[in-house]
């Protein structure tokens, strides 16, 4: 059975997650539901895979099943979450292209480092709850995305609307040709990934290395995650662990 491809950078979303106290948007990458029905019916075939969505125990479930000439229909399940604009149909989208991360649909995307970038003036602006949002100044498309051999993230980079680099993630800036996926280096270590994501936290919020070891001392005495090097720890495990040194710094932050 055929594996979907890695996503390109113009079938990549970016959204604000958050605005911090320090006025840096904190982004997402994301797939809408249109890549997953491009991706998958250029994989199997428009006639070759199908759609169906069951409510189980009040929760929209969606389930892909694709088509194998060996072995028949195989079906692929997973759960929505409503949308704030349209309940019904963001449930039924989500639970779409969660469905699709199941048959590796964008599942690279996992691998994005923390993005966080700084907002400009007239950038952002105070909502009505109190809390920062970002205005409609402020917008970041893909520019770039290269992947290495494991299917990570090795090179990403956002623009704004005026094609500004906005972040840029391993990437050499004297670099004047963009890497393709063929030519990503065979055996780069996964520590090496793990060091540039590190360093880009670091980077941030202007810390040392031995600032960001100390902080991810206390969490590993405090058991919130597992007392490991980074470079033993499983992918979800160093993902948590950046973002709760990322929450700690935040919290400690003081005004400006």
């Amino acid at each position: 059975m055929n594996k979907p491809r890695l996503l390109r950078a113009d079938e990549i979303n970016c959204r604000v997650q958050s605005v911090t106290s320090n006025n840096s948007a904190v982004i997402l990458l994301y797939k809408d539901a249109r890549v997953d029905m491009a991706v998958l019916d250029e994989t199997y075939g428009p006639m070759n895979w199908m759609r169906e969505h069951t409510e189980i125990g009040g929760k929209l479930f969606c389930t892909i099943s694709v088509f194998d000439k060996e072995i028949g229909w195989v079906s692929k399940q997973d759960v929505g979450v409503e949308s704030n604009m349209d309940a019904t149909k963001g449930e039924a989208s989500d639970a779409f292209k969660r469905a699709g991360f199941n048959w590796g649909i964008g599942r690279e995307l996992y691998t994005a480092p923390p993005i966080f970038v700084r907002l400009q003036d007239g950038e952002w602006e105070m909502g009505n709850n109190g809390k920062k949002r970002t205005t409609f100044q402020f917008a970041l498309t893909v520019k770039e995305i290269a992947y290495n051999d494991k299917e990570e993230i090795q090179i990403l980079v956002l623009v704004d609307r005026k094609g500004r680099e906005r972040f840029t993630f391993g990437k050499n800036a004297n670099a004047s040709v963009p890497l393709k996926q063929d030519d990503a280096p065979q055996e780069k270590p996964e520590q090496d990934i793990r060091t540039e994501r590190i360093k880009a936290l670091c980077k941030h919020h202007n810390i040392t290395s031995t600032v960001f070891n100390d902080y991810m001392k206390e969490l590993k005495l405090s058991g919130k995650v597992p007392n490991k090097q980074t470079k033993d720890m499983t992918d979800q495990d160093f993902n948590v662990a950046l973002s709760l040194v990322h929450t700690a710094l935040n919290e400690t932050r003081q005004p400006a």
